[in-house]
């Protein structure tokens, strides 16, 4: 994997680069769509080329060991043959699924063992079998196993997870740098930083990720329930740590809002479920603010989903049209809600990344974050 940086904002820390790969290339700042089980909860592979214009998704590796399981992958040759997803993927490495699982795991320094939530059996995963699962699975960029702490949590159990967390990494890297790819092409492996909300642990952890010196650094353990602005104050303590010459991703955060504000921090990847999972919920996101369509004044509308939009959806159908269907509970609906909210997505970061280009990123950003949070 490379990193080129190709222009730097003179007012805050926002940066357009480009990620290289052997799948492809991956401009920044960018948006991964969620696809937790090698798919994109109803969105199909030509609709996230085409429509959304996705240059990168995230896969799971909790969800896709236990279904459909690696055996089955290897077989197909990998992820990307497996999905018919011929662009690159990142999958994380299931600490967030692990930690969510609450009374049905158990975290020990050797590892974690956990029930399935499929059917109950019992899982053990260690730093070393997420490292074997990850190479199996295929993806370009893999994650370390890591604990994500709960908000609010104690700062002495922040600490102990963070050790946890730090010696689970280096056992990552041992193993991922005494393994090979099974597939024939190069895969990455990002730390996680944790910390929870305790400036001193972020930095200690900032620094105990880059003594390996990776590809790339993730940020994790935050959009869990902490403060927005508190969110904010770690990924600026933490980006003024992490290398410049490697990729920042912030991990599972957020609103339109938030990316904007996280990319003036020095953010260069996202990833969260907002965009198809509110627009299942009938929310679209628009450059003027968020649409409920279950709202009546809509009901006789019969204008664009978004005149604005970049997908095909957003002109062929109208406001009145997709009211109805949600109001029918018509499963169309929430199809076309997730392709209007992800080409959003991802046409905002093609006008973060103009922006910054233009040199006027901080002054559009802030007239932006005001728009998007609007009520229409």
């Amino acid at each position: 994997m490379k990193f080129e940086l190709y222009s730097i904002s003179k007012d805050c820390k926002a940066r357009a680069g480009k990620i290289t790969t052997e799948h492809g290339d991956i401009l920044t700042p960018i948006f991964m769509p969620v696809g937790t089980i090698g798919s994109v909860k109803g969105v199909g592979i030509d609709i996230l080329n085409n429509e959304i214009k996705a240059q990168i998704i995230l896969g799971n590796t909790y969800h896709l060991y236990l279904r459909p399981g690696t055996e089955i992958i290897n077989k197909a040759g990998g992820i990307q043959k497996f999905n018919s997803w011929n662009k690159p993927m990142l999958t994380d490495s299931g600490g967030f699924q692990v930690y969510s699982l609450g009374k049905i795991r158990k975290i020990t320094p050797e590892g974690c063992t956990f029930r399935s939530h499929i059917d109950g059996s019992l899982h053990k995963f260690t730093p070393e079998k997420v490292i074997d699962i990850q190479r199996t699975i295929g993806a370009d960029i893999i994650m370390a196993f890591d604990e994500c702490t709960p908000y609010p949590c104690e700062y002495s159990y922040a600490k102990n997870s963070l050790k946890i967390t730090s010696n689970w990494l280096e056992r990552c890297v041992k193993r991922f740098n005494e393994s090979s790819p099974v597939y024939n092409y190069s895969q990455s492996l990002f730390p996680i930083v944790q910390g929870s909300v305790y400036d001193d642990l972020r930095k200690q952890a900032c620094n105990d990720v880059i003594q390996y010196d990776m590809d790339g650094y993730a940020l994790g353990g935050l959009s869990v329930g902490e403060p927005t602005e508190r969110m904010y104050e770690i990924t600026d303590l933490c980006t003024d740590i992490l290398p410049k010459e490697k990729p920042r991703y912030l991990m599972g955060v957020g609103t339109p809002q938030n990316l904007l504000e996280c990319i003036a921090l020095g953010i260069d990847m996202f990833d969260c479920v907002m965009p198809t999972r509110n627009g299942r919920n009938a929310m679209l996101f628009t450059m003027e603010g968020t649409i409920n369509m279950r709202n009546k004044k809509w009901a006789d509308d019969f204008s664009p989903i978004d005149e604005n939009g970049t997908a095909s959806v957003d002109k062929l159908y109208t406001k009145a049209y997709l009211r109805h269907l949600f109001i029918s509970q018509e499963l169309l609906a929430l199809e076309i809600a997730s392709i209007h909210n992800l080409a959003f997505y991802l046409e905002l970061m093609r006008m973060a990344r103009e922006h910054i280009v233009e040199g006027d990123f901080l002054t559009w950003k802030n007239t932006m974050v005001e728009r998007l949070s609007r009520r229409l």
